[in-house]
């Protein structure tokens, strides 16, 4: 009896994972969908707490370890996610998963320390929850470092090829020990944790630049490929199942975003992605760029027929999404249509950008994806840029020698009036100079998002 309802349990589990992986495909319904998803792993974690039985049909047991470990995990776990600024939150995401490939490679050395028979079916699986858990691991613990800044691009003459090599080297090793089984195997298997771990070192640092989104969510599906081994171990169905929905989920995601920048994922696999991504553009610029006052760009707004808002990382490090809101409700009232163009990697990971306008309740409706926003933007009068760098560049299309050349682009040149919010004319997140800020009908509003929008508004309400 006990066996069936925990069955139930994981089938109830399985299914709500992938209820709530669809209902994430929708900003509307991807709260509620998270919360399903949640739900289902709640259920499934207490199922085995105290209905799993192993083979001679003793319980779990250990209730005092476990219960200590949840509760520890849900009080860091729940500080860390409500102190999280929005800026910070692909740091967490990168945090967060690498300890998810941590867990999937400790599974492995556990279970490797518990083989009573040399089987080669299971040393296989323990063999690639280790080597993808471990490289999980360590990448997001760069890309983490990384992301907050601690740790600096860094890269050698002939990496790709020592990438390469290692990660043979690794495959090679886990193939003798999986095709002969060594008596002594000990020490080559925790070889494999150290070389594992140096390759998702060497992995993820010469990464840099506008390419961290891909990053961050390739080590996603790697952690989720990883738990699906656990799974295959302890034959656990809800986590083979949630294990196989992340690995799918983040190895699409992975290609859609690989072809929004126009990178290839081979070279994402080998370690070289982004390389040269940091190098200047070649393009030469003739002419200077404008400044706007904010009286001038309040009326151009204020008697625009129809305004998009371009959100970029600028805008999630002035937190001035609650104040874009208060400018977007302010020029409804005064009849024009207000929408926001989404870049698929705008920001620092997947759906950044959504989720900060999320925050300030801004309507999903409004949201229109790059290949909606470049068919309306030949209809907008005004463009707010806020904070957006790369993702707005013409250079993508017109100059070969850009490191950004083919990538797909939120086309605001078609519009009437661009008006570009930013800090200073430094380039952006991939160190490149920006054409877009030296055309004609482009006007530079100079200054912090979040003071800037709160001016503009204030001018704006006068008129």
């Amino acid at each position: 009896m006990e066996m069936n309802l925990l069955v139930l349990a994981y089938l109830f589990g399985s299914v709500t994972f992938i209820v709530g992986l669809k209902m994430l495909s929708n900003p509307a319904s991807a709260r509620k969908g998270n919360l399903v998803a949640a739900a289902g792993m709640t259920a499934a974690i207490f199922a085995t707490i105290f209905l799993y039985t192993d083979k001679n049909g003793n319980p779990l047991g250990n209730y005092l370890w476990i219960f200590a470990a949840l509760a520890i995990g849900s009080v860091a776990g729940t500080s860390m996610a409500k102190r999280v600024q929005m800026t910070a939150m692909p740091e967490m995401v990168s945090l967060f998963n690498g300890m998810g490939g941590a867990c999937a490679a400790l599974i492995s050395v556990i279970e490797f320390g518990h083989l009573q028979e040399k089987d080669p079916g299971t040393l296989l699986i323990i063999l690639l929850g280790l080597i993808i858990g471990s490289i999980s691991f360590a990448g997001s613990m760069i890309a983490w470092g990384k992301l907050n800044g601690k740790i600096k691009d860094f890269s050698f003459g002939g990496q790709h090829i020592f990438n390469l090599a290692l990660l043979f080297f690794i495959l090679g090793i886990a193939t003798y020990l999986v095709a002969a089984i060594p008596e002594n195997m000990t020490l080559l298997f925790y070889g494999v944790v150290a070389l594992s771990i140096l390759y998702g070192v060497f992995f993820v640092l010469p990464i840099g630049g506008a390419d961290m989104p891909v990053v961050i969510s390739l080590l996603n599906s790697f952690t989720g490929v990883a738990a699906a081994c656990g799974g295959f171990l302890y034959e656990n169905k809800v986590m083979l199942t949630g294990g196989i929905l992340v690995g799918a989920a983040g190895t699409l995601l992975t290609i859609l975003m690989c072809n929004a920048m126009n990178r290839s994922l081979k070279n994402v696999l080998i370690g070289s992605f982004g390389a040269g991504a940091t190098a200047g553009s070649s393009a030469s610029f003739g002419g200077t760029y404008k400044e706007v006052s904010l009286s001038d760009a309040a009326v151009v707004m204020s008697y625009a027929s129809k305004v998009m808002i371009v959100p970029g990382y600028g805008l999630a490090v002035a937190q001035a999404q609650h104040v874009c809101h208060e400018l977007e409700k302010t020029l409804e009232a005064k009849g024009v249509e207000v929408k926001y163009a989404i870049h698929p990697v705008a920001g620092r990971m997947p759906g950044h950008m959504n989720v900060l306008l999320a925050e300030a309740d801004v309507s999903y409706d409004k949201l229109l994806e790059m290949e909606q926003a470049n068919e309306e933007f030949k209809n907008t009068d005004v463009v707010l840029i806020l904070g957006a760098n790369d993702v707005v560049n013409p250079a993508a299309k017109s100059d070969p020698a850009s490191p950004i050349y083919g990538m797909p682009i939120l086309e605001v040149e078609d519009a009437k009036h661009v008006i570009v919010n930013k800090r200073s004319m430094k380039p952006g997140y991939a160190g490149i100079e920006n054409q877009l800020f030296f055309q004609p009908k482009t006007s530079m509003l100079f200054g912090d998002a979040k003071k800037a929008l709160q001016e503009l508004l204030a001018e704006i309400r006068s008129i």
